[in-house]
């Protein structure tokens, strides 16, 4: 490494933010990238590490650590450091896909698992791999590859999340003939839908769909399985099928009151305000309004802090985000030890902005909501909750219990669900005829294929609901394995 006391001569810098009270008047993304030099010094704190953790790519206890598609992260890190931004796209490119979407939309597990981070805050691995592909595209390093040579076959990928966009990439620059088929009006799956603008904007990921077009993939859209065309007829004109449909299906909560007009599924509201956005810039008003409303989202993860960052631009009058789990610690409790990525409390881009408008951090912990209630018409107007306290049971499992006395009404008029997912929707397995197992469909890690031959399946629908890193692995992994089954008498390209 260029600068081996990096780490001690720099602090850590992330990248720079606009302040909470602007941004939330905008739908463009929060945060952007440190200067040139800057960006350098971190790099420089990278630590040559004998062993570097940072790309292991494994879970632990469920959660990941490191980078599941082993970015070669300390070597651009160095030469970034030495300025050499050219060869550290080289060095990102031969591992990542899109740098693009992770650079701003991945939680990095890569720096929960920086060996920095044992003892002092970790390098800014992400701000430093969204800063070396987006120099990439505006100095026309990225140009479009189009492959010379094709082998006549010909694969169909149902889905144009993550994991399609990266097995159409991989499979397009081995010669096969690729079509991705996309049931919405727009390509990107959940990056273009169910990620909020101003985290990821749509600009970003129209770019890569247009580059993918010109090396040569082929995208259909508005066009559902088993509705416009049959699975029989796909599989009856494609060498191979990959599903790659993700886990849409949302989890309902079921409870009194839970029918009212005002509830919605949190991802249909994200859809619908995106999707607005960018038909009409909200003029054809074919979205869901928090304007003047209360608003609270039962579901402590990152699509209800999405729902709280949304309702906040929509100048929502008051934002809640419930979670049935504490508060978590300011530092690693003694069993989320280092690789393994750090469980601690921080304050996210939805809550920053959320306390600057109203003064306090809008989550509530040990929660449970017992019941909605709805006025005479059918519209929300209010929930009951009691709070609760984590137990250790005889049998050694944690259990909730509720605490009397701590009951509380909350004026609402819109409630957002966000309370995950439950695995693919059913509808188009049943149509290709694959199995499903665990609510997800029959296909293991070794070969990604389903009971029926020549139909694979890979990511979120394969795997359950991951991280967008998982995605695209899973799609590099998945292409692997249908070049191979359609390439089965040739000597097999890939390394």
């Amino acid at each position: 490494m260029g600068k081996a006391t990096g780490f001690l001569d720099y602090a850590r810098e992330k990248g720079k933010e606009e302040p909470s009270l602007k941004r939330i008047k905008n739908w463009s993304e929060y945060s952007s990238k440190l200067t040139d030099e800057a960006l350098q010094q971190q790099g420089a704190r990278c630590m040559d590490c004998g062993t570097p953790f940072c790309h292991m790519g494994v879970e632990i206890r469920g959660a990941t650590a490191g980078c599941p598609i082993h970015n070669l992260i300390p070597e651009w890190n160095d030469l970034v450091y030495k300025g050499k931004w050219r060869e550290a796209l080289d060095r990102l490119s031969m591992t990542n896909n899109f740098p693009e979407f992770t650079g701003r939309v991945c939680p990095a597990p890569c720096e929960g698992s920086c060996t920095l981070a044992i003892a002092d805050p970790a390098v800014s691995i992400k701000n430093i791999e969204r800063t070396i592909i987006d120099k990439g595209f505006e100095n026309g390093w990225i140009i479009p590859r189009i492959p010379i040579n094709r082998t006549g076959k010909k694969i169909a990928i149902i889905g144009s999340g993550p994991t399609g966009l990266t097995s159409a990439d991989e499979l397009n620059q081995a010669g096969h003939s690729v079509t991705v088929y996309e049931r919405a009006d727009r390509a990107g799956g959940l990056l273009m839908y169910g990620i909020p603008n101003m985290k990821l904007e749509k600009d970003i990921v129209n770019r890569r769909i247009q580059f993918l077009q010109q090396e040569g993939i082929d995208f259909v859209l508005n066009t559902e399985i088993g509705k416009d065309i049959s699975a029989e007829q796909i599989m009856k004109e494609y060498d191979a099928v990959i599903l790659c449909i993700g886990a849409q299906k949302q989890r309902e909560l079921r409870m009194e009151g839970s029918k009212s007009k005002g509830v919605y599924l949190a991802m249909d509201y994200l859809t619908s305000t995106t999707k607005s956005l960018l038909d009409s810039n909200f003029l054809d008003r074919k979205f869901i309004d928090t304007k003047g409303k209360n608003v609270i989202v039962i579901g402590g993860g990152d699509t209800g802090a999405d729902c709280v960052a949304t309702s906040i631009r929509q100048n929502c009058k008051s934002v809640v985000q419930f979670g049935k789990h504490p508060e978590l610690p300011k530092a690693r409790a003694e069993d989320n030890v280092w690789p393994s990525n750090p469980d601690i409390y921080t304050l996210d881009y939805a809550y920053e902005e959320a306390d600057a408008k109203y003064g306090k951090d809008p989550r509530e912990y040990l929660i449970q909501t017992t019941k909605m209630v709805s006025d005479e018409n059918g519209n929300l107007k209010e929930l009951h909750t009691i709070y609760m306290k984590k137990i250790l049971g005889d049998d050694g499992f944690h259990y909730f219990q509720e605490i009397p006395g701590t009951e509380k009404v909350w004026p609402a008029q819109i409630v957002f669900v966000a309370i995950g997912f439950e695995g693919p929707e059913l509808s188009l397995p049943e149509h290709f005829g694959v199995n499903i197992v665990n609510k997800k469909i029959g296909a293991s890690a070794n070969d990604y294929a389903t009971n029926k031959d020549g139909v694979f399946a890979a990511g979120d629908a394969r795997k359950g609901q991951s991280l967008i890193v998982w995605a695209i692995k899973e799609g590099q992994e998945v292409a692997k394995k249908v070049h191979e089954y359609v390439e089965k008498n040739i000597q097999s390209t890939w390394s």
